[in-house]
């Protein structure tokens, strides 16, 4: 039995392990529960396990379907690419938009933390018949973040503009101490208090560690950078909204909290937003669970 597997039984018990093809390769679900369905994605450098604190207690009212993303987990992890178009969240939310499908869910709530947020937002803008509901936690989108950005942002979230570095700087780069780079982010980012699972933690570490997927890690930043900010200007100039209803979680202790107007952003974007500051820093499925999953359960029903 893999360290997935194992985690997966220990953590997520009732939740069944099931690959699904979508077309441009194989996705890691799990999916449990009964009820109407809720696709949760999860963040970098994590796998789906990052809801085990939260995902069980909502399988009580809804099916719960968690997805490792393309390039992360046990997920297909595409190769490089001169324009980082398999890493846009354009094409990242039609495939978790298609794995839904071959689930049997036209129709579905979607919750996701951080990149995982960043591809929901993307599917509620893109499939709008899709999404009923749209829960995104600690991010702003890609174009905000980067006309934003100010001294304090690039000192705290230097990978945004690292990993964007042209191939292969990067990926040399971290391959020197690539478990360092990947636990500085998963325990250092300012107001990061994570009590993480111990196990749990060293699958992140392990999984995010390998050349495919730190190759993904970069992928994804540079289409965030390019291909994402090209999508999000053209929503911008035809002023185009998330049209279902929205709730914004942010750690009020991190980056993201104490940098950006997050009423502002998200209300130019959705204007049928809730909004819920937390306690804690980024990693909120972890550090702030039990106030999540109570709000999402109110959001959800």
């Amino acid at each position: 039995m893999t360290l997935f597997e194992e985690l997966d039984q220990r953590l997520l018990p009732g939740f069944r392990r099931q690959v699904v093809d979508a077309g441009d390769g194989p996705i890691q679900t799990l999916v449990a529960g009964d009820g109407p369905p809720v696709l949760m994605l999860h963040g970098d450098p994590q796998t789906h396990l990052c809801w085990h604190k939260i995902a069980p207690d909502l399988t009580r009212s809804h099916t719960i379907v968690l997805a490792d993303l393309r390039g992360r987990g046990e997920s297909h992890k595409p190769g490089p690419t001169d324009d980082h178009s398999p890493y846009s969240k354009r094409a990242m939310a039609a495939e978790q938009v298609a794995v839904m499908n071959k689930l049997g869910f036209s129709t579905f709530a979607v919750v996701g933390h951080d990149r995982g947020a960043r591809v929901a937002r993307r599917m509620a803008l893109d499939h709008a018949e899709a999404v009923e509901k749209l829960t995104v936690m600690d991010i702003v989108p890609a174009i905000d973040f980067y006309e934003q950005t100010n001294a304090r942002i690039a000192q705290d979230y230097y990978y945004f503009f690292f990993l964007t570095q042209p191939r292969p700087i990067a990926e040399k780069l971290i391959a020197g101490d690539p478990r360092r780079f990947m636990g500085q982010i998963l325990t250092g980012l300012p107001g990061a208090m994570v009590p993480y699972e111990p196990d749990a933690l060293e699958l992140y570490l392990q999984s995010s560690s390998t050349v495919e997927t730190v190759s993904a890690l970069c992928e994804c930043f540079r289409a965030g950078r390019t291909r994402d900010i090209e999508f999000d200007t053209i929503d911008r100039s035809n002023q185009k909204k998330i049209e279902c209803p929205t709730l914004v979680m942010w750690g009020a202790n991190g980056v993201v909290g104490q940098c950006f107007d997050m009423h502002s952003i998200w209300k130019s974007w959705a204007p049928n937003s809730r909004f819920e500051p937390l306690n804690c820093g980024h990693f909120i499925p972890e550090e702030a669970a039990e106030e999540a999953a109570e709000l999402l359960k109110g959001f959800l029903a």
